[in-house]
């Protein structure tokens, strides 16, 4: 593997390709500007600092330009979290109690520098990530290793890897690929953070565990529309169109919603507004429907009772565009058509049941209460449950 030379660009960046026939794309590396230079530990462009340096600053590469067996990489270095720096040898290096077997040839290292003891084997076959940067051309480490306070002798000892990421996600994804039992899932936040990390290092295994805790009512629950940005960004199917049924209980227009609809692409979202609509609007076509509700859209219509007097239906129109309206908030309409609730409290809905024949004597009521509400329900029924394929 060859290194080019460093150049910037016209932002004052950082540029430094690496060709390799074999290798694929680096998400990210760490370049240290006072030395100028990468150091390669298994492959990985990563600088290893042995004496204390000023805090490195990554971030993600942009997009890069792929041209026949080179990969050119952009790296930058704004701000980053400050990094605790813990030699590997250290004798107050501290280990993850689950991840510090004295066997494992490689040591990776958090923010908050806490040590990871994992064998290169495991990561290696669960990680595309690292199956990449394991196969290019590495050298060999040598540091004195301090068996006590006596004696000293030198021998290859792995340098601690930075991998830039909080003890979290970091713990509960090596407890996923080194097949250690993982603990309950408590909130999405936990669920994204770790499947943006699961994501940055190619871990399809673990990212396939993660996809069943989607399915859990809990979470469809209390978070839908993340459940669906999620399961859309990984082509989930099922998943998303079983969470994008629970997105039926939200107003998509409310800007309380805004920060995840960002998220989503534009067909992803096209369909999901697509469902909502077609369900206000295919509601609206069965409320309208003569043949389901005669009292309320023929015309003329008699009273039932006395069979003289045209009814008056300015009561049920007043009705129906109530219930356009909360079906447009809610679309899962879970609120209409029943007897108690909200909904059966609405002076519309009042006014509309107790609407009367004009006709002195009669005083027949328009419109039959329990009939007319079990077939709002009926409609409901009919109306589209999940986005289209």
């Amino acid at each position: 593997m060859k290194a080019a030379a460093d150049s910037y660009d016209q932002m004052g960046r950082s540029s430094v390709s690496i060709s390799h026939p074999y290798a694929k794309v680096l998400r990210s590396g760490i370049y240290d500007q006072e030395h100028s230079s990468y150091h390669h530990l298994r492959g990985c462009p990563i600088r290893m600092r042995t004496a204390p340096t000023p805090p490195l600053q990554v971030l993600p590469s942009p997009p890069f330009t792929m041209a026949a067996a080179t990969i050119s990489t952009i790296i930058t270095l704004p701000n980053l979290p400050k990094v605790i720096h813990i030699r590997a040898d250290d004798p107050g290096a501290q280990y993850h109690p689950l991840f510090s077997l004295p066997d494992a040839d490689v040591v990776l290292r958090s923010l908050q520098g806490t040590l990871y003891r994992v064998h290169s084997f495991t990561l290696r076959m669960t990680s595309g990530f690292f199956e990449t940067m394991f196969s290019l051309p590495q050298p060999k480490t040598h540091r004195p290793r301090r068996d006590n306070l006596d004696t000293t002798k030198t021998e290859a000892y792995p340098d601690a890897l930075d991998v830039y990421e909080n003890d979290f996600p970091l713990e509960r994804l090596l407890r996923l690929i080194s097949g250690l039992p993982v603990p309950r899932w408590e909130t999405m936040d936990e669920i994204e953070r770790v499947l943006s990390l699961a994501e940055k290092w190619d871990t399809p295994g673990p990212i396939a565990s993660i996809r069943s805790a989607l399915n859990s009512h809990r979470f469809l629950h209390d978070h839908p529309l993340r459940c669906y940005a999620l399961a859309t960004h990984f082509g989930w199917k099922q998943e998303a169109k079983l969470a994008s049924t629970h997105t039926l209980t939200l107003n998509l227009y409310d800007s309380a919603h805004s920060s995840i609809i960002d998220r989503l692409s534009s067909k992803d979202l096209l369909l999901l507004l697509n469902l909502h609509r077609r369900r206000r609007d295919m509601f609206r076509e069965l409320l309208n429907s003569p043949e389901r509700f005669a009292a309320g859209n023929s015309s003329p219509y008699h009273c039932n009772r006395c069979g003289v007097t045209e009814l008056d239906n300015h009561t049920w129109r007043v009705f129906k565009s109530a219930m356009f309206v909360e079906m447009e908030r809610r679309p899962l309409g879970d609120t209409l058509g029943l007897t108690v609730g909200e909904a059966a409290g609405w002076p519309e809905a009042i006014a509309c049941w107790e609407a009367q024949c004009t006709k002195e004597g009669c005083g027949g009521l328009n419109y039959d209460r329990i009939a007319t509400l079990r077939q709002i329900r009926a409609c409901i029924s009919l109306l589209p449950l999940t986005i289209e394929d």
